[in-house]
């Protein structure tokens, strides 16, 4: 795992604003949204490429695209955006139960509570990357674990569970029991983790059947090596 310096103040305050600025789309995620989107990302069933899962950071259509000011920004914004996911995979990777998810506090009441819905709703963005794959934990004896993401992050919920949402205090407490299911939910995983797909790299030039074998023969390689790979063999 690379490691990378994790986000200053200044920095995280940087890629805040920008997500909040008039040149993101209303649909682009909010820092405690992403944080939870690339947890599940970084955590999940199998490896997701930038590629796939860096567009619906700035929304759900191509359109949301932000208006960056210049290829120098873009690059730098995205820098960001990486080096937060990185600090995501190396908790994971180094030291999963000190992982502390972006939750916001909030008062009620005289009391400091914590709303993880946001942090969820990205969390369910992440798993809808790879919907069928997400579906073993939920069948599995581990299965409740997932309860509170469910709860928080679901886009629709039964009526009678509403009660334990709606409420800030028992809220808060889904929030408490989600970090502390995570590192489980990635241990979960890890074993079952499916392996990135590798490009294989072609390190000698492709032989064409009319060129001459390189093995030396003399002869065409659609006459020669090419014909014991799978080829019939001309006449003489």
């Amino acid at each position: 795992m690379q490691l990378e310096q994790p986000l200053s103040e200044k920095e995280f305050d940087e890629l805040d604003q920008f997500l909040l600025s008039d040149r993101c789309s209303e649909d682009a995620m909010t820092m405690d949204m992403l944080h939870g989107y690339l947890t599940a990302v970084a955590i999940g069933p199998e490896p997701i490429m930038p590629a796939e899962w860096l567009p619906r950071v700035w929304g759900e259509d191509i359109k949301d695209a932000p208006k960056f000011k210049n290829s120098k920004e873009e690059e730098r914004i995205v820098n960001l955006i990486m080096r937060f996911m990185n600090e995501v995979l190396v908790t994971f990777e180094v030291a999963p139960k000190e992982f502390e998810p972006l939750f916001v506090e909030h008062e009620h009441e005289g009391q400091t509570l914590i709303d993880a819905e946001a942090w969820c709703w990205g969390f369910w963005d992440g798993m809808e990357l790879r919907e069928g794959s997400w579906n073993e934990i939920w069948d599995s004896e581990v299965g409740e674990l997932m309860q509170p993401v469910y709860l928080l992050g679901a886009d629709e919920i039964e009526e009678e569970e509403l009660k334990l949402v709606e409420d800030p205090v028992k809220a808060h407490k889904l929030a408490q029991e989600l970090e502390a299911n995570l590192p489980a939910i990635h241990r979960f995983w890890v074993p079952r983790r499916k392996p990135a797909v590798q490009t294989i790299k072609r390190e000698e030039p492709k032989v064409g059947r009319n060129d001459d074998c390189p093995c030396g023969s003399g002869k065409k390689y659609k006459k020669c090596c090419g014909a014991e790979a799978g080829a019939e063999p001309a006449a003489e």
